[in-house]
């Protein structure tokens, strides 16, 4: 395996910002914020105003309605233009019969290297960018997407830097993507990182599951991952466990503190990006109950 090109930096010079108006997406906005000042960037803010169900009796009030919908929109981009203040930035409200299309259309005409998005991790909550939203936006980008949960309260701190990352690896093509993130955002920090790989089997048992690597060979693979060199910087601190992925993962940043998780997702079984250890539930359980908020970068042919 070949190790992370340690000293290659992760540029971020342009972030999309995707905005529902709510309160994630404002939480969402201070990393955006922060990333920006840290890294010289600039933000675009991206509305996308669905079709919401109207049940009208005539044509000029469902057009009045339409009108009176996309009014409050300009009036709450402008409330978030104002909070912009301080970094290089654009804003657009588009108006779309599907959340995918403007977001790609963005990524495609703007090229942004991050994407920034609150969530609430779950359904239910009216104009709120719902934990069904943000997966489909972290399972289809191509650029990596820094998703703020609704439990997210470490991370970027007085200085706009991170203190700990720490990186979950199935050693698969998406997650060796996302280890290349985790190391330059830990050296551009100056922050301890810890990789993580999780072993499903048993401890208590001799056997261990076809294609599961041992302990011995997961630890010499972690120790890969981050080079020698970024060592006086990063502090690379490899760590094993067994369980479930997603527990494990929540745990192990819950217990170190850590103030950003990096995970890696990739396409597979027809579905536009399963997670990491091939449960597709695996990163949006991450997103949804971390303490921090959580990158994702998935793998482009």
């Amino acid at each position: 395996m070949e190790a992370t090109a340690a000293s290659t930096r992760i540029a971020i010079k342009r972030i999309l910002f995707l905005t529902d108006f709510s309160e994630p997406s404002e939480s969402a906005l201070s990393y955006a914020m922060a990333l920006a000042r840290e890294h010289h960037a600039e933000v675009h803010a991206l509305h996308v105003l669905l079709p919401e169900p109207m049940n009208y009796t005539s044509p000029e009030t469902t057009v009045a309605a339409i009108d009176a919908q996309e009014e409050a929109a300009q009036a709450e981009m402008q409330r978030t233009e104002s909070m912009l203040a301080g970094v290089v930035y654009s804003a657009s409200v588009v108006r779309s019969a599907d959340m995918w299309p403007p977001i790609e259309r963005a990524v495609e005409d703007w090229g942004p290297d991050l994407i920034v998005l609150g969530t609430h991790g779950r359904t239910g909550a009216k104009k709120a960018l719902l934990g069904s939203v943000a997966e489909m936006v972290f399972r289809r980008s191509p650029v990596p997407v820094l998703t703020v949960g609704p439990f997210a309260r470490e991370g970027m701190h007085g200085a706009a830097r991170f203190h700990k990352v720490l990186h979950a690896t199935d050693f698969s093509p998406a997650a060796m993507a996302a280890a290349a993130y985790a190391v330059s955002l830990a050296q551009e920090s100056q922050a301890q990182l810890v990789l993580l790989h999780v072993l499903a089997h048993d401890p208590d048992s001799s056997k261990v599951a076809r294609g599961q690597r041992s302990v011995a060979q997961a630890m010499h693979e972690l120790f890969e991952l981050a080079p020698p060199e970024v060592g006086f910087w990063c502090k690379p601190e490899p760590v094993v466990q067994y369980g479930h992925p997603a527990d494990r993962i929540l745990e192990e940043a819950t217990g170190r503190h850590a103030d950003l998780i990096v995970l890696g997702v990739h396409e597979s079984g027809g579905y536009p990006g399963v997670a990491m250890h091939l449960q597709r539930s695996i990163a949006y359980r991450v997103i949804a109950n971390a303490r921090c908020p959580v990158l994702t970068v998935r793998a482009t042919n």
